[in-house]
């Protein structure tokens, strides 16, 4: 962008003349071919002052400035700091200036991307919220208008009916009890209790929550290997619905009669906790945004399951609480592993596991 202070001044000084000429006409004093020399130069006095001090004290600076970064432009329109500091012919007394912009502009471009992708994701989670809660509404009201309709009057359909209408109610129970975890674990209001405690019969105990799910689909919930006691330190409540939220995942989308493994890796100060299964595998597209509220790679099969499209952004949040991350790595037609890592923690046989059966 480069400015013309040649052509500001000349507007400025010829506003400037126009403005005294109009002022004496309005007072009724005639203009003398003296005092028309007197506005000439008037408006060369006037130009000359705009113009330098346009010229030398700011637009000076200014186009310097711009032409510094037209020229450290990458092709996506962003700055790059290192073709900026190797940019030759800037005076040393202006770096600073330079410099100033430079981490502006920069700062200004994170945040437009930043508010860009929130917007996206604001317009996203409207329309699946929207969607994901009209749903079971929308099915439960269908059942209950059908019986006000008369069909109440046959007991079979109204049995029927009514057990479909509140499976429909409690699933919408169960979205709205995960998106206020969701919402409590983002505000910090969920506070974590953190105790030392076997990871390995926890996982017993979730085994034998899921082991009707897993019958159904032949699925054969197994250990890597011969673990007895292993001990972390957590929120044995959290740590819970996360083994429970991935194992769920890993029986409705590994293969019929196939199995699901969990490990738990230990080294001198920390557990690796993994869940495998041998489904289907996840593609590289999807595996970015797995963790998405209400994201489903087949929104159908997960619908069929019963699932939310929450348990991933849950699990998330609480891992990320225990100061670790979710890793996931998979490959199509091979299977898929979640896996996190926990602090080891002290053998305690005095601590008993009741807690877990919130």
């Amino acid at each position: 962008m480069i400015y013309n202070p040649a052509l500001i001044s000349f507007f400025v000084s010829l506003i400037v003349t126009l403005l005294i000429v109009v002022v004496h006409l309005l007072l009724g004093i005639n203009i003398t071919k003296s005092e028309g020399v007197i506005f000439s130069i008037l408006f060369a006095s006037t130009f000359a002052s705009v113009y330098v001090t346009l010229e030398y004290l700011i637009f000076k600076e200014i186009n310097k400035i711009y032409a510094v970064l037209d020229k450290i432009k990458l092709k996506e329109g962003e700055l790059n700091l290192k073709s900026f500091r190797k940019t030759k012919n800037i005076p040393i007394k202006r770096k600073k200036i330079y410099e100033e912009v430079y981490t502006y502009v920069t700062k200004k471009q994170a945040e437009i991307r930043e508010l860009k992708k929130l917007e996206v994701f604001r317009r996203e989670f409207l329309a699946d919220i929207s969607h994901e809660l009209k749903t079971p509404i929308f099915a439960a009201q269908g059942y209950i208008l059908t019986l006000l309709d008369g069909a109440v009057n046959d007991k079979e359909v109204r049995d029927k009916f009514l057990r479909k209408a509140a499976k429909s109610l409690e699933g919408l129970n169960e979205m709205v009890a995960e998106l206020l975890t969701l919402s409590q674990l983002e505000t910090g209001e969920l506070k974590m209790v953190i105790v030392d405690f076997d990871v390995k019969q926890l996982t017993d105990d979730i085994f034998d929550i899921l082991d009707g799910i897993a019958r159904k689909r032949d699925i054969d919930l197994k250990y890597a290997d011969n673990y007895k006691d292993v001990m972390v330190i957590g929120d044995p409540y959290q740590i819970k619905q996360v083994m429970k939220n991935l194992l769920e995942n890993a029986i409705y989308y590994g293969h019929l009669k196939g199995k699901v493994t969990v490990g738990l890796d230990t080294d001198k100060d920390n557990v690796i906790i993994s869940v495998k299964d041998d489904g289907m595998g996840i593609e590289p597209e999807h595996l970015k945004r797995i963790f998405e509220r209400f994201y489903r790679v087949e929104r159908s099969r997960s619908k069929d399951n019963g699932g939310t499209g929450l348990g991933l952004s849950i699990v998330q949040e609480i891992v990320e609480a225990h100061n670790s991350k979710v890793l996931v790595t998979s490959k199509v037609g091979k299977g898929t592993t979640f896996a996190f890592i926990l602090k080891r923690g002290q053998m305690d046989h005095s601590h008993q596991l009741t807690r877990y059966a919130k």
